[in-house]
């Protein structure tokens, strides 16, 4: 869409040569939906991300400070937008259920990082600093277009850094990185190559991921629960083949080892069950893995099961009535178990 906008910007649209019309309704109309994704608000804080002497400054929302200490706080939970971007609406999801958590949810730090495109930058003449994705190629860990080349996961990393600096957060305990529909992806695909953890761990904070409706989850072989003729079915990011620069050519079986030992719940949402749902990802790799993000999460979850009768230390959490809602998921019974550990809900056998 958005090379599609600045092919746009070369045409002046209010051109009335003949037999040109036709082809600049359609080069305008990309141009203004561009200008209408913008997002509504540009997250205030940055953090440094900087890897190989490349560097830039994500944009986040974050309720602390956090260049200086903060003792006092046991907790940190990291939410991931979805497609829209709207990192602060997420955050105020997630305050919602820290509030609703009561005593389970006192000195949690919340943040939400914001991955901006090309659009947001050029419609808030953003400092050149900023880092920018094209699209929502965040969602798979793919370089950023400006300042530099760095994934998002390298900024997952950074965030992660920063937190497990004892010298900032010495209280710290646990951290939870929480996403829902593109956030959820962001944050499952992390969990299978993410480079920080191990520092994370090696610090003695608990890490774990709650990965909420997501459109396609990343498959360890060629096994799909539909059948159908997709080439690029076990492409990146939903296979391990030709993933980006960060991903590199891993070995498949020892990412999986070490997946499944990760504590990862899947928040799906009972009623998230339309094939044709807003934003659902339709591409044939994707729909090979189900028709609905429902199915799609249930069928993902059977296939570790299937492959790993023990040491999977993975959940399902099921939300009746709910469909495709960041705030009504992560505020549900379920939603808060899920961040917070409330111990309200049951883990849900898929079918």
């Amino acid at each position: 869409m958005a090379a599609e906008a600045r092919l746009g910007t070369a045409y002046d649209c209010r051109m009335r040569a003949f037999g040109l019309v036709a082809l600049l309704s359609a080069l305008c109309a990309p141009l203004a939906l561009a200008q209408r994704d913008a997002v509504k608000t540009v997250a205030s804080s940055r953090l440094t991300v900087s890897v190989n002497n490349r560097s830039g400054q994500l944009a986040l929302d974050s309720e602390a400070d956090l260049s200086t200490p903060q003792s006092g706080v046991t907790r940190a939970i990291v939410v991931f937008h979805g497609l829209q971007r709207n990192a602060g609406g997420y955050l105020h999801d997630v305050e919602e259920a820290r509030s609703k958590a009561g005593a389970a949810g006192s000195k949690t730090l919340l943040l939400a990082p914001q991955f901006l495109d090309e659009d947001d930058a050029r419609a808030y003449k953003l400092p050149a600093d900023v880092l920018r994705w094209h699209g929502s190629r965040w969602e798979a860990g793919e370089p950023a277009t400006h300042p530099a080349p760095l994934s998002s996961y390298d900024a997952i990393d950074a965030i992660l850094a920063r937190l497990s600096d004892r010298a900032l957060f010495p209280d710290l305990r646990e951290i939870v990185l929480a996403g829902h529909s593109g956030g959820g992806q962001i944050v499952q695909r992390y969990a299978v190559v993410g480079r920080q953890i191990a520092a994370v761990e090696k610090a003695d904070i608990a890490l774990r991921y709650v990965v909420a409706n997501p459109s396609s989850y990343v498959y360890f072989d060629q096994y799909r629960p539909v059948t159908g003729r997709c080439p690029e079915f076990n492409n990146w990011k939903y296979g391990l083949q030709d993933g980006p620069p960060y991903v590199g050519s891993p070995s498949a079986a020892e990412l999986e080892t070490t997946y499944i030992s990760r504590h990862v719940t899947y928040l799906l949402g009972g009623d998230d069950n339309d094939s044709n749902g807003r934003d659902i990802d339709k591409v044939c790799a994707a729909e090979l893995q189900g028709a609905t993000r429902l199915q799609r999460g249930a069928n993902y979850f059977k296939y570790l099961e299937s492959r790993h009768a023990t040491g999977l230390e993975q959940r399902v959490f099921l939300v009746p009535g709910v469909g495709h809602n960041a705030r009504a998921m992560f505020t549900s019974v379920c939603g808060i178990d899920a961040l917070f550990e409330t111990g309200k809900c049951k883990a849900a056998r898929v079918k």
